[in-house]
């Protein structure tokens, strides 16, 4: 007789893939309504590079380390503060990496408060509150998915599913709130 295991967090690699989608869609979405705003332009045009699905999960990734590091420790302005510096920091970083290989694509020389074209003073606001509902809205919610390995899909009756397993002479352990590859504290 089997026991199946209790659900468990997402692996590092699985959570990385979430940051990286969103903060893909959120350039997409970010660069449309800027154009939006500049041009009033109702296709809404957003545009982003592939690299940014790297830079994105990878920098997200990062503040989830430091938001479990320092949510018992600073208020949660002070953190966006850190996250904002530290997304100024892997900007420019990567930028400078990127543009090594002509393969930057961001160009900020055009604002005002650039330094070397490759971040600007004007998106501190942008990034602050960004970095807000990362932590908030993404990071604390993404830490809360579990991954469960059992065979069920989580969309099939659970008493079908229940009656399947005592066949299989599989004993389930309950685990409130388990829907197929994900649970929900």
């Amino acid at each position: 007789m089997s026991i199946l295991q209790p659900p468990s967090p997402l692996p590092a690699l699985c959570r990385w893939y979430l940051y990286a989608i969103h903060g893909y869609v959120c350039e997409v979405l970010f660069t449309g309504c800027w154009d939006f705003a500049l041009h009033r332009n109702w296709k809404l045009p957003g545009v982003t590079s592939l690299w940014a699905m790297f830079l994105y999960g990878t920098c997200i990734l990062a503040i989830e380390r430091m938001y479990l590091r320092l949510r018992d420790r600073i208020n949660v302005v002070l953190r966006c503060i850190v996250y904002t510096l530290w997304t100024y920091a892997w900007e420019l970083s990567m930028g400078l990496l990127l543009r090594r290989f002509k393969a930057c694509p961001w160009d900020y020389s055009k604002f005002r408060y650039n330094f070397m074209g490759l971040v600007t003073a004007e998106y501190a606001l942008p990034w602050f509150f960004a970095a807000y509902l990362v932590e908030r809205l993404v990071v604390q919610n993404t830490l809360r998915l579990r991954y469960h390995d059992g065979s069920d899909d989580g969309w099939s009756d659970p008493v079908a599913g229940a009656i399947r397993a005592a066949r299989r002479g599989e004993k389930r352990l309950r685990a409130g709130g388990v829907s197929g590859l994900f649970k929900w504290d």
